[in-house]
């Protein structure tokens, strides 16, 4: 199993939602979170006074998949969240070495 962390622009986040539904994977976490990258925020004009956003806001997805279907979610991920301009995002990807369905104690892929 692999737990994928995407962090997308907030305005895909629809379409990457769709898109994993769409390909039968249910279980999503979705967080509203701020941060940036390479490109270290960027600069508004508010009422004539400049200021610099840092900390830009953005959707972080987390869901856990098969190994068998990694690839797959990915590249639904990337298609679906792709604008093309910098700030598009990240994905991460770790190893789960195991999952716990709480209401009925089902265990590895069969609780996901």
């Amino acid at each position: 199993m692999k737990k994928i962390e995407a962090v997308i622009q907030p305005f895909k986040l629809d379409e990457v939602k769709d898109a994993l539904t769409g390909a039968g994977i249910e279980g999503l976490t979705v967080s509203e979170v701020r941060g940036h990258g390479r490109q270290k925020g960027h600069t508004e004009v508010y009422r004539g006074s400049e200021y610099k956003l840092d900390l830009l806001p953005k959707i972080k997805l987390e869901l856990v998949v098969p190994s068998s279907r990694l690839e797959e979610v990915i590249t639904l991920i990337r298609s679906a969240a792709m604008t093309g301009k910098i700030g598009d995002g990240k994905i991460f990807i770790s190893d789960i070495g195991e999952a716990v369905r709480i209401r009925n104690n089902d265990r590895g892929e069969l609780a996901l």
